[in-house]
């Protein structure tokens, strides 16, 4: 699992048939301090997440085990929005602050 925080919304039309229907967000991985990186993905949302949220991504194959993304051709996918982060003795993120 990865820490990430959504910056935008990827619209596409043309996409394969398990695809349509679905939210893709784009991501940028963070680290604890969720601070932003220069390493981006593109992930399925299965849990409604929306831009500026951090949020728990998972890649490869354990991106298709959230119960509804089971048969659909993704490698990365959004699994948790995340309410607060402890690292080093401190909160250093804490949702809606």
């Amino acid at each position: 699992m990865e820490l990430g925080r959504v910056e935008g919304t990827v619209v596409s039309t043309a996409k394969a048939e398990r695809l349509k229907g679905r939210k893709l967000l784009l991501v940028n991985l963070v680290g604890p301090d969720t601070k932003p990186s220069t390493n981006h993905v593109v992930a399925v949302d299965a849990v409604g997440a929306g831009e500026g949220e951090v949020v728990i991504v998972v890649r490869g194959s354990s991106a298709r085990q959230v119960d509804d993304l089971a048969n659909v051709p993704t490698d990365t996918s959004i699994v948790a929005i995340v309410d607060s982060i402890d690292y080093g003795g401190k909160t250093v993120f804490r949702k809606n602050s």
